[in-house]
């Protein structure tokens, strides 16, 4: 048992050594999309992008498929599309017969890689199916139910949901992360790098395949959680508390993301690092900063043994976006000018506003970070002054 052990943690950092890190040098600037791509990837669980056409969302799922040896079914969703253009049509020869047995050839229940963009264009026709396909890797048309060889599915678009129906959809979808252009200083490197993977020049080729995935998916039962089941379950709670929904359903679903992090290092062990996915389970833009201070105050517990084999993505976050601090400390504001709070709701502005100000002090920019600091302590001010006013 020890040496199939052994093979797991081994095959988890070839997969993240020989496949990620590769086309992290063939995708500047694409590096925290890659390491969620494996995580997902080795956990069997759903990705979703949020980010604008022209990203490499779509080629990131392509590379991957191609080291991974895996077939990929990649669509444009429109308000029009029919579950024919996703699953395949009708066996016109099974139909004379009197059966309806869908010919899937090329589509996507044939598919070990998923890529659904303009996601939220799903309409009711294929909504229900696709519900199917997240949660249970399951196709089902009329009387027709077959398992799928899906790894794994990442869904792209430009917004948020903004009804129930795609928000049941976009639920399924675990972690999230946004995809933009990459900065000015960094363009020359993707003109660059875009033009050997467009112009056929000799890639690595794939060194895992997708029975070694499955493997990995199974050796995921063997997980250790003991050491950060408690740290877990406290950043939950505070998580909940600060307004960010995390369902027991939900919770329970992330410890496989949790132990493919633990898994991708070479360990069966979780620990306190592996909290660096949770950074990525916010349901709005506005919860980013929020999210990423809280679990940054989860990861800063963690003690020099763990940090030794931690996740490179747990050893540091991007400083945070002043204009998203000032436009969450501004919505703050407008809330407090009405002067009517109850006392769960000033309990919960306090514990926002303390972790904006945690998050202000990550701002490079001094000019910026004092203003922002400087909006805080008003803000605390009058929080002060409404409650004072409420209970006189």
């Amino acid at each position: 048992m020890q040496g199939a052990n052994d093979d797991h943690r081994r095959l988890g950092e070839r997969l993240r050594v020989e496949i990620l890190e590769p086309m992290k040098q063939a995708f500047v600037g694409k590096d925290e999309i890659i390491d969620l791509l494996g995580v997902c990837l080795v956990a069997g669980e759903n990705l979703f992008i949020l980010g604008p056409p022209g990203t490499a969302k779509s080629a990131l799922v392509q590379e991957l498929s191609r080291r991974i040896e895996g077939r990929v079914f990649d669509y444009l969703l429109t308000r029009f599309t029919e579950p024919n253009e996703i699953f395949g049509p009708f066996d016109i020869r099974r139909l004379r017969e009197g059966d309806l047995v869908t010919n899937t050839e090329g589509m996507l229940p044939e598919a070990s890689f998923v890529f659904l963009d303009e996601l939220l264009n799903a309409n009711s026709a294929i909504l229900n199916s696709f519900l199917l396909v997240l949660n249970e890797r399951v196709f089902r048309r009329g009387r027709e139910t077959r398992p799928l060889p899906t790894l794994m599915v990442v869904g792209a678009s430009n917004r948020l949901p903004e009804d129930d129906a795609l928000g049941a959809l976009f639920d399924r979808f675990l972690l999230r992360v946004c995809c933009d252009n990459v900065p000015h200083e960094e363009l020359s490197q993707v003109l660059e790098a875009g033009w050997a993977l467009g112009s056929g020049h000799p890639r690595d080729g794939a060194t895992i395949g997708v029975d070694e995935v499955k493997e990995l998916h199974r050796s995921l039962r063997r997980a250790d959680f003991s050491r950060v089941r408690d740290a877990y379950v406290a950043l939950v709670h505070r998580l909940r508390h600060a307004g960010v929904a995390v369902s027991d359903r939900r919770a329970v679903k992330l410890q496989t993301i949790l132990a493919a992090s633990a898994l991708l290092c070479g360990r069966l062990e979780v620990n306190t690092t592996d909290l660096w996915v949770l950074r990525y389970i916010w349901d709005t833009e506005e919860q980013r900063d929020v999210v990423a201070s809280i679990v940054a105050d989860a990861l800063a517990k963690a003690n020099e043994e763990e940090r030794a084999t931690s996740h490179p993505r747990s050893r540091g976050t991007e400083a945070p976006d002043p204009e998203h601090l000032a436009r969450d400390l501004e919505q703050i504001g407008e809330r407090l000018e009405t002067g009517d709070l109850p006392d769960t709701d000033r309990s919960f502005v306090r514990d926002q506003l303390g972790l904006l100000s945690a998050r202000c002090q990550w701002v490079e920019d001094q000019q910026q970070r004092t203003y922002l600091e400087s909006r805080v302590e008003t803000l605390l001010e009058r929080l002060a002054q409404v409650a004072g006013a409420s209970e006189s």
